[in-house]
């Protein structure tokens, strides 16, 4: 009997997002113990952790009604916390670049008038603290290139396409080698084995 396949803790905070996203309604806990592991595949016991992990990264919301306590998360939700996040690494790169270019000029001044070796290390210093700060936030920014809804629908089309190309081309294997078969009586497992086809070839859905 195969091991079911662990699912990483990432993997469950994306299923349980697109839990609320795709049900679009307000849920106890309770029942949100009985929905994921039947339609997310994510075992009850993590259920609590995962939501409480959501809530405090703002992208699942939570209050108190009389004695129940509800949870929800709408997609508009989270591309606004996307957006804000890249907005604030946006805004705090500009700051950095500012503190970057003023710094450069003062290094410069002090070349020009051979000021005193141990304030211009410090400024060098401080230089190179602001340069690795800067690329921490580049990274992030990278990170978030996903919130562009331009960029995520490039990516969602180039993946059709390359489905849709490589199950034509399973399409014209199978083609072949029924032809194959009805001309020249060869059974499967020998045309597999003469061209390398492997064994579990199919369609990709």
């Amino acid at each position: 009997m195969s091991k079911r396949k662990q699912v990483s803790a990432e993997e469950k905070r994306i299923r349980m997002l697109d839990l609320f996203h795709e049900k679009k309604d307000f849920f106890q806990l309770k029942e949100l113990e009985k929905i994921a592991p039947k339609e997310k595949q994510i075992i009850v016991q993590s259920v609590k952790d995962v939501i409480q992990n959501l809530v405090d990264d703002g992208l699942v919301d939570t209050d108190k009604i009389g004695t129940s306590v509800y949870f929800w998360s709408f997609p508009s939700k989270t591309k606004i916390a996307k957006k804000n996040q890249l907005d604030n690494a946006r805004s705090k790169l500009d700051e950095y670049q500012k503190k970057l270019d003023k710094n450069m000029e003062v290094i410069k001044r002090e070349k020009l008038e051979n000021s005193n070796k141990h304030e211009k290390q410090a400024l060098l210093d401080k230089l190179e603290v602001l340069e690795k700060e800067k690329l921490l936030l580049d990274n992030e920014l990278r990170k978030h290139k996903d919130s562009n809804p331009v960029e995520y629908e490039q990516m969602k089309n180039s993946i059709k396409m390359a489905k849709d190309a490589g199950n034509r081309w399973t399409e014209n294997i199978f083609s072949v080698k029924s032809w194959c078969k009805n001309k020249f009586f060869i059974e499967d497992s020998i045309i597999n084995k003469q061209f390398e086809i492997p064994e579990d070839l199919d369609y990709i859905e």
